[in-house]
C-alpha cells in the first residue's frame, strides 16, 4: 500500500487550489462588466424556473430576479477562494486527511463561473462547442464536489484509501465520465443560468443519497473512534451541502442569505471540529 500524502505535499496541493480559485475569481471579475447588462435578457429567455428549496417555499410570492444568479455565482466563487485560504493557514501544520477532500469540495464551487456563458451568449457569437464545454465543466465541478464530500466521509469512517491522491483521481474520473455522458441543451437554460441537462431528477436523488451516506459515515466515525466531534462534522457537511444547493439554484434575492449562512456555518463547523480532533496527533 502506498504511503499517505505528506503534509508538505498536501500543502502544495492546497496552494494550487488557491491559485485555481483565484483565477476563477479574476475571470468572474473580468467578465462581470460584460455579463451584468445582459442578465435581464438571459433571464427573460429562461425556459423554466430553477428548482430549489427556497423557490418551492416562496416561489409563488417572489419572482426570479435577473441579477441574483450573477450575485450567487460571484459570491460562491469568492467564498471558495477565501475559504481555501482560510483552510490553508488553519491546517498548515495539522494533518487531517478529511480536510483534503473538503478543500476539493470547496474548490468545485469556483466552477459556477461557467454559468456566465449563458448571458454572454446574448451578445457574443460563441461557438456551440465552447458553450457545450462550459456546460460540461459546470456539471463536472458539481459532481466532483459531491464525490469529494463523499470521499471525506469514507475516509473518516476508516475504509481504506491508498492515498489521498488516488482518491482525488478516482473522484475526478467519475465526475468526468458522468459529465461527458449527460445530454446538455446549450440553447435552453433555467432562471439560475444553468443550461438544461438530462437525468436531472435521477441525479438529484443520487446527490441526496450520497449526502445521507456521507453524514452516516461521519456519525459512524464518532461511534467507532469514540470521537464525538465527528457528529458535528456530519452536521456541518449537511449545512455545507444545503447552502451549496440553495446558491446553485438561487434566482430570488431571499435565496443567497440562507445559502451563504448555511455554507459558511457548515465550513466553519467542519474545520473547527476536525482541527480539534487532529490538533494533538
Amino acid at each position: 500500500m502506498l504511503a499517505a500524502m505528506t503534509l508538505s505535499a498536501r500543502n502544495v496541493v492546497f496552494r494550487a487550489e488557491i491559485i485555481i480559485s483565484a483565477l476563477f475569481c479574476i475571470l468572474t471579475g473580468v467578465l462581470a462588466l460584460k455579463a451584468l447588462p445582459l442578465c435581464p435578457a438571459a433571464a427573460a429567455d429562461a425556459v423554466r424556473r430553477s428548482p430549489g428549496i427556497v423557490q418551492g417555499l416562496v416561489g409563488r410570492f417572489l419572482g426570479p430576479s435577473p441579477y441574483v444568479p450573477f450575485a450567487s455565482l460571484a459570491g460562491t466563487t469568492l467564498c471558495s477562494f477565501i475559504t481555501l485560504v482560510f483552510i490553508y493557514f488553519f491546517f498548515e501544520k495539522t494533518q487531517a486527511p478529511e480536510i483534503f477532500f473538503i478543500t476539493l469540495f470547496v474548490l468545485s464551487l469556483s466552477f459556477e463561473t461557467m454559468r456566465l456563458m449563458t448571458p454572454l451568449q446574448k451578445t457574443w457569437i460563441i461557438p456551440s462547442v465552447y458553450l457545450l464545454m462550459a456546460g460540461r465543466a459546470l456539471l463536472f465541478g458539481r459532481f466532483f464536489g459531491i464525490i469529494s464530500l463523499f470521499a471525506a466521509g469514507v475516509y473518516a469512517a476508516g475504509l481504506e484509501i491508498q492515498t489521498q491522491l488516488n482518491g482525488t483521481l478516482i473522484a475526478a474520473f467519475i465526475a468526468l465520465v458522468v459529465s461527458l455522458g449527460i445530454p446538455i441543451d446549450i440553447l435552453a437554460w433555467d432562471s439560475s443560468f444553468s443550461m438544461v441537462n438530462g437525468y436531472f431528477s435521477l441525479f438529484r436523488m443520487v446527490e441526496t443519497g450520497v449526502l445521507l451516506i456521507t453524514m452516516a459515515s461521519f456519525f459512524i466515525s464518532a461511534w467507532s473512534r469514540g470521537t464525538p466531534e465527528y457528529v458535528s462534522v456530519g452536521v456541518g457537511a449537511f449545512l455545507m451541502f444545503a447552502g451549496r444547493g440553495i446558491l446553485l439554484s438561487a434566482d430570488t434575492w431571499i435565496s443567497p442569505i440562507p445559502g451563504f449562512l448555511f455554507l459558511v456555518a457548515g465550513i466553519w463547523l467542519i474545520c473547527t471540529k476536525l482541527h480539534k480532533v487532529y490538533l494533538w496527533l
